[in-house]
């Protein structure tokens, strides 16, 4: 199969008819941890934050991770089915469900500690529009491989998205990890991270440097999230700057998953997902791409001013707008 940027292949069925995303990655039980003291349990992982978060912009979704039969992970289910995700078959087959205590500082930054397996079973769903994954299922073995495997299987027919979204403490070894994010990078259409991500990955370039040698590798666009400083984005032909939005903080638990699934949702509103949509996402205007920029912010503003990774609702973000 052929990767990167010269990828030609048509989807099945007409464009975007009947067609969602699929998600895959971990789902996990935050354990939240303020001034020492246990504050309460919620459910988590930045990929089922992705799922959740474009369920309640109303698109469709299957989301294919690796949960126990237990307690939590029926927590897990019911959270994500209420939000209108569907869970892949084989989604329920760890030996527990994964947990990662989030401790957070005085400002509401999360530090993680994790507990943690990830074995996904191969996933089998009709063509997506678009598929997602990113963080520890990119690079956490076994199951780092068979995500890979399902990138290639539905690259010719969707478009690939990726977030790294980094989680040192879990990566053993940093040489193979940045060559699994290497390999995803190079089959991705958008690539989405963090100035913090992208320093971790190669802490001799500057993000923008090293956002540019990525951009170099295929993907059509690459945006980063700054924090309190915004974000930028790029294609071949621009690069765009944007404020963030004002909001109060409260914690910044979900803000890059709820960046990355604004992001998603307006590249689907402007109809450029789908292998079909491939050559016009190639050639974003910059208009296109700051409305997209402000509205990935935009979410991400939503969900830190609120506790938890509590991605908005459509009605909630574009009442915003």
């Amino acid at each position: 199969m052929t990767v990167g940027r010269h990828r030609d292949a048509a989807p099945a069925g007409e464009p975007g008819e009947g067609r969602g995303a699929l998600v895959v990655g971990e789902a996990l039980i935050d354990i939240v941890v303020r001034d020492g003291q246990v504050t309460g349990e919620h459910v988590g992982g930045s990929p089922l934050n992705v799922a959740v978060g474009l369920a309640r912009l109303g698109r469709p979704v299957d989301f294919a991770t690796f949960l126990g039969d237990d307690a939590r992970g029926r927590r897990i289910i019911e959270y994500v089915r209420a939000s209108g995700v569907a869970l892949t078959e084989g989604s329920v087959s760890a030996s527990q469900t994964a947990t990662a205590q989030a401790v957070l500082d005085e400002k509401g930054s999360a530090t993680y500690h994790f507990d943690i397996e990830w074995e996904p079973r191969p996933v089998a769903v009709a063509a997506p529009l678009v598929v997602h994954t990113g963080s520890i299922a990119a690079v956490l073995e076994p199951g780092a491989a068979e995500v890979l495997a399902t990138i290639d299987r539905y690259l010719p027919g969707s478009t690939i998205t990726f977030d790294p979204n980094l989680r040192p403490q879990l990566i053993a070894d940093p040489a193979a990890a940045r060559s699994r994010i290497d390999a995803l990078v190079s089959r991705a259409d958008v690539v989405k991270a963090s100035d913090e991500d992208l320093r971790w990955i190669d802490p001799d370039r500057s993000p923008e440097d090293l956002a540019a040698h990525w951009l170099s590798k295929g993907p059509a666009l690459i945006a980063v999230t700054l924090g309190a400083r915004g974000a930028f984005a790029l294609t071949r032909t621009t690069t765009i700057h944007i404020p963030a939005p004002p909001t109060t903080v409260v914690d910044t638990v979900g803000a890059g998953d709820a960046f990355t699934a604004g992001l998603i949702d307006a590249l689907w509103t402007a109809e450029l997902l789908g292998a079909e949509n491939r050559n016009s996402l190639n050639h974003i205007g910059s208009d296109t791409l700051r409305e997209v920029l402000e509205i990935a912010a935009l979410s991400s503003a939503v969900t830190v001013s609120r506790p938890g990774a509590d991605l908005p609702d459509r009605a909630t973000r574009d009442a915003l707008q």
